[in-house]
């Protein structure tokens, strides 16, 4: 393998406290109440605004949507890091990634901005290329993203591996003609992983390191 293209949500990062903290935020402000720490983990993977229509009583429907929307967009930008942090061992992984000359790239459905910023402050230049959710290019399961970064990395999708934590992420490298590797600690079980298609497991970040071979 020549490459590795990451999901960061639940893959890379454990971001849920502050994904949380703006969506409580946002839904306090206007008079929606809160929602439990699980409640929202089971919103996310599919972008900010997706989350904040799933966090609402009507979704998209809701009159106040996107006020809400702002209000999470807002907090959230002014809150990226309080208590987000890599997960065990994914600084490790990635240094070894490089020791080895194997090109990383983050591809995210989370805001381009917040997704290169938190990638800059944790990792540097551990990572080579990265991008989220941004106009002309559709969110993941669309493949597009994916192939925009191979072009980048100079690679091929039979040279690249694809690691992520959600269901969305095993269609994503389906639709790429990619592997997945279904990361383990992140925001899903494996039951719901294996049921989702899921194929390649690692219960650890160095366990990546065996589909590199």
């Amino acid at each position: 393998m020549k490459g590795i293209i990451f999901d960061l949500d639940g893959t890379l990062l454990a971001t849920i406290d502050d994904l949380a903290a703006a969506v409580n935020f946002a839904l306090e402000k206007n008079s929606f109440g809160t929602l439990s720490l699980s409640e929202i983990k089971k919103n996310v993977g599919n972008g900010a605004r997706r989350l904040i229509a799933d966090s609402l009583p009507r979704g998209f429907e809701e009159p106040d949507y996107e006020k809400c929307f702002g209000d999470f967009t807002l907090y959230y930008r002014e809150h990226l890091s309080v208590f987000t942090k890599p997960y065990d061992g994914v600084t490790e992984l990635l240094s070894e990634l490089k020791k080895r000359n194997i090109k990383t790239a983050i591809l995210s459905n989370k805001p381009d901005r917040a997704t290169k910023a938190l990638a800059k402050l944790y990792f540097g230049d551990l990572i080579d290329v990265c991008s989220g959710e941004k106009e002309g290019i559709p969110k993941k399961p669309d493949p597009s993203g994916i192939f925009t970064l191979l072009s980048e990395m100079e690679l091929k999708a039979e040279e690249c591996l694809y690691a992520g934590d959600m269901d969305v992420d095993i269609m994503t490298a389906k639709n790429s003609g990619m592997v997945c590797i279904s990361c383990l600690w992140g925001f899903r079980t494996r039951e719901f992983l294996e049921k989702s298609g899921g194929r390649f497991f690692a219960e650890t970040p160095k366990d990546i390191l065996k589909f590199c071979r």
